[in-house]
């Protein structure tokens, strides 16, 4: 007998585009696990009312392996079967939840705008059963994003569990770093407040930004850089200019870990 999905439906609001930035980070980041995998497997983890991000995470994940396949899983049935027609090689639409109803060990997970929808002491047992069911050398990507993926926060975490934290924005639209706050994930967005590691590097990141304000005549970007460039000086940023220069900044998860209540 299947196993009932575990989970609940979310609101499911999704637009084209939303999340090309995790996307493109993903690819980045993870393409050489993908090229190692025997059968790279790729999950969109509650994909929403519509299709799009699963389609969109199959072509840009390609551009790093070509023989990525990805998998859209929707705990609502209608949703499944809203997307069935838009499947093709290499993408497939499934009705489950976070027990990823899957034959094979996904080598990505990804979960966007999902866990934002529950509490926070939900969290970390969603990310132990999810990261239980990645292969060995996967990778379980969750986080939050505005309607039209401006401004986008996640988590990257193994099968051990969370590794690091980015922060990602399209620099036009930015006035500080810290209006990246409204967009962290569900286990960060209750700790901005003082005291939490999150918020001391917040404030750190706008005292930078605003210390590098003479590069603004060079334009956001060259003032981003400086001032991530300022902020690695103190925070554990993990990775550098070439990232830097898409509006990212990558910070080690245990300098941004929430205090234990």
């Amino acid at each position: 007998m299947r196993q009932r999905p575990i989970g609940t439906a979310t609101r499911g609001t999704t637009n084209p585009n939303r999340l090309r930035r995790m996307d493109r980070w993903i690819a980045d980041a993870h393409g050489p696990a993908l090229r190692r995998a025997g059968t790279p497997v790729a999950v969109d983890l509650g994909y929403g009312a519509a299709p799009w991000t699963a389609v969109e995470l199959l072509d840009r994940l390609r551009t790093a392996e070509p023989r990525t396949v990805v998998a859209g899983i929707e705990i609502d049935p209608d949703r499944v079967a809203a997307a069935k027609p838009y499947e093709r090689e290499g993408l497939t639409f499934v009705h489950g939840g976070f027990e990823v109803p899957l034959a094979v060990r996904p080598l990505l997970i990804r979960a966007a705008n999902v866990l934002r929808q529950y509490d926070e002491d939900q969290v970390a047992e969603v990310w132990a059963r999810l990261c239980s069911r990645l292969d060995a050398d996967g990778l379980l990507v969750e986080g939050t994003c505005d309607e039209i993926g401006r401004r986008h926060v996640w988590v990257a975490l193994g099968p051990e569990g969370p590794r690091t934290v980015t922060f990602a924005t399209r620099l036009g639209s930015l006035e500080r770093p810290s209006d990246l706050a409204e967009r962290l994930p569900k286990a960060l967005i209750h700790r901005n407040v003082p005291g939490e590691p999150v918020h001391a590097f917040l404030r750190d990141f706008d005292r930078a930004w605003a210390a590098a304000s003479p590069y603004a005549s060079l334009g956001a970007r060259q003032r981003w850089i400086a001032a991530v460039r300022a902020v690695a000086a103190d925070w554990p940023v993990t990775d550098g200019v070439r990232r830097w220069r898409q509006g990212e900044i990558t910070v080690g998860w245990d300098a941004l870990r929430p205090n234990s209540r």
